[in-house]
């Protein structure tokens, strides 16, 4: 069994990532063989839980702000990692539709062989799957669902800032609504040693913990999908985000001001805006528009010549998070194609009255969602699909892109049966 990764393997993280892991992995034939409907019941006691117990929460979570403030943290982080009435109800709420949601069939028929025998494919559990997020608390709950959902065990890292949040999420809500319908505790495991050392030695234990989503800093993720693949795991990794708005000539001033609007409402999530882009012609029409939404919102501007790459991203730049990235192109494909070429790739937005226009951004855009008049905000796994996400994939080769929830953490297994 690999346990391959840049700690020693005796180092007290590795220990303690091990141990958990470990455990993880004697509860996981429990969680499978529960069932969906006891995980789907044990969903619902969660969200109860959360509500009936959201004083606790609460507590627990201001213990982190509190001592985040002192440490100063910024408050687009400040904003991630703060809970209160209005977003633990929302992830109760979630939790509640989650469990809701009918489940496709885990096997289906394929196709009868010649000779009669008949091919199936069915979806199997990987098992254990690890989790390495920034200091949100919601994400918490919000993974460990969809790997439940999943019919897996789950192994959690979250940033040292969330560690007491998420502890109270996890002992409070989801250990006892397990444990009440029969699905065993342990199937949630949250690291409790803080720091970068947790997460690096989570993705190198491919022999217990196969899958590693990892999400957050764009720098700290690449190392954890490098160390990663290095040791044998696969890697979900959410990197680098932020969000592209394209005003071609056609743009509706209202559609203008809606959407830098809307695309602004928060500067610590990555699907927000991050790079505007002006078509040429249009720029003295259009920016001031623009601008004046920016401003209303108390952000800065950054304009050509630009000291730093055009997909630089506020979100991730601590203190500086009030800032978007101007810029001007020639026409819906160059706005397309700078989009994909300067940013990750994860969502852009054509603001335009011209379908053609329209349609030649959307040909053109190859990231992961593509937006036509609507912000790149909704590029969020329950905004978008009705379901909570683990991260949003961004990557350019075949495997699950965009927001991965629930039905992107299984294998695909074969099955030939004799002929009926």
């Amino acid at each position: 069994m690999s346990t391959s990764t840049a700690l020693p393997t005796d180092s007290p993280e590795a220990t303690a990532v091990r141990e958990a892991a470990l455990r993880a992995a004697v509860a996981a034939p429990g969680v499978r063989a529960a069932g969906g409907p006891a995980i789907d019941a044990a969903l619902r006691t969660a969200a109860g839980f959360i509500r009936e117990r959201a004083e606790e929460l609460l507590a627990a979570n201001a213990v982190d702000v509190d001592a985040a403030e002192r440490n100063g943290m910024a408050p687009g982080l400040l904003d991630r990692l703060r809970l209160g009435a209005e977003r633990l109800a929302d992830i109760a709420h979630q939790l509640e539709v989650l469990a809701e949601t009918p489940e496709p069939p885990l096997q289906r028929e394929v196709r009868t062989l010649p000779t009669g025998e008949r091919v199936f494919e069915r979806r199997v559990p990987v098992g254990v799957i690890g989790a390495v997020f920034e200091a949100r608390p919601n994400v918490t709950v919000d993974v460990a669902s969809q790997v439940l959902k999943a019919r897996s065990a789950a192994v959690l890292r979250t940033g040292s800032a969330a560690l007491g949040s998420a502890r109270a999420l996890v002992d409070l809500v989801l250990a006892p609504a397990l444990e009440k319908h029969g699905v065993p505790a342990a199937a949630v495991q949250l690291v409790p040693t803080p720091g970068h050392a947790g997460a690096e030695a989570l993705v190198g234990l491919p022999g217990l913990v196969p899958l590693v989503v990892v999400r957050g800093s764009g720098e700290v993720t690449r190392k954890l999908s490098a160390l990663g693949a290095a040791a044998g795991t696969r890697v979900l990794a959410h990197a680098d985000g932020g969000g592209v708005l394209y005003l071609d000539a056609s743009a509706a001033d209202a559609d203008v001001t809606r959407l830098v609007t809307e695309g602004t409402d928060r500067l610590g999530v990555c699907n927000r805006l991050n790079l505007l882009l002006i078509d040429r012609p249009a720029y003295d029409r259009l920016w001031p528009l623009a601008e004046r939404a920016l401003r209303e919102r108390g952000i800065e501007p950054s304009l050509p010549p630009h000291a730093h790459p055009l997909g630089h991203e506020w979100a991730l730049d601590s203190g500086s998070e009030a800032h978007v990235t101007v810029a001007a192109v020639d026409g819906p494909v160059d706005a397309a194609q700078t989009a994909a070429r300067e940013t990750s790739g994860l969502a852009a937005t054509v603001c335009a009255t011209d379908e053609a226009a329209a349609t030649a951004f959307v040909d053109a855009y190859t990231g992961t969602g593509v937006f036509w008049n609507a912000t790149t905000r909704l590029l969020d796994g329950y905004k978008l699909l009705g379901l909570p996400e683990t991260g949003i994939n961004v990557d350019h080769t075949p495997g699950p892109r965009g927001p991965v929830t629930y039905l992107d953490l299984s294998l695909r297994q074969f099955v030939v049966l004799p002929p009926a």
